[in-house]
């Protein structure tokens, strides 16, 4: 689930985005405040705006909104004040973690791309990255799929020259950390960072 809230440029309106694939066919359903977006092919509901969102929740906070079990209570009243009957299968696990840089290959079909194995904790991700100074044996800060980054770039499952990729390697830059380097390459973290705690990634207002 990805939700955003920009009240000067969009209104008061709470942008719920719950698929990371695009509509093909978009078929909108008004229910109270509620606008309903869905395939319409499926009829499954990808999205839904909130309209009035203030009325429900309180929002200080321009672009994307974490989304906690509280945010998502708030939702839930609201859609049962609007009898709307959208089932939030949320997923509350970090999406930014400290990951391990187990092995690092050369990517077959682009000299600029590595394909690495990386550690985060529960699992090990295969991850296309293009950074110059990526090495085995690094501690390093993934995004993984479903991860919205600063920029409001979201992160999904793709392939880069036909070798699949889970999850991202950040910079600094991208992670808008104050005073990143300008130089390109990941932000590698110290030893002592435990694999698979989270990270977290400054808010921007």
């Amino acid at each position: 689930m990805i939700i955003s809230y920009n009240k000067p440029y969009v209104g008061d309106v709470l942008l719920v985005q719950l698929a990371t694939e695009p509509i093909v066919t978009t078929e909108v359903e008004r229910v109270g405040d509620f606008a309903i977006l869905k395939e319409q092919a499926t009829q499954e509901v990808k999205a839904f705006n909130l309209f009035n969102a203030s009325k429900y929740i309180e929002l200080d906070v321009q672009g994307n909104v974490e989304v906690t079990p509280e945010i998502v209570e708030k939702i839930e009243k609201a859609m049962v004040e609007n009898k709307v009957d959208i089932s939030l299968n949320v997923d509350f696990t970090p999406k930014f973690v400290v990951g391990y840089v187990e092995e690092k290959e050369k990517h077959p079909d682009a000299d600029k791309l590595s394909i690495c194995k990386v550690n985060v904790g529960d699992e090990t991700l295969q991850i296309v990255c293009g950074a110059p100074n990526v090495e085995a044996g690094q501690k390093v800060v993934v995004a993984k799929i479903g991860a919205v980054m600063p920029s409001g770039l979201v992160i999904k499952q793709s392939e880069l020259r036909g070798v699949a990729s889970h999850g991202m390697l950040c910079s600094a830059r991208e992670l808008a950390i104050p005073n990143a380097p300008s130089a390109k390459g990941i932000l590698v973290l110290e030893d002592n960072s435990e694999v698979g705690s989270p990270f977290v990634v400054p808010t921007t207002l």
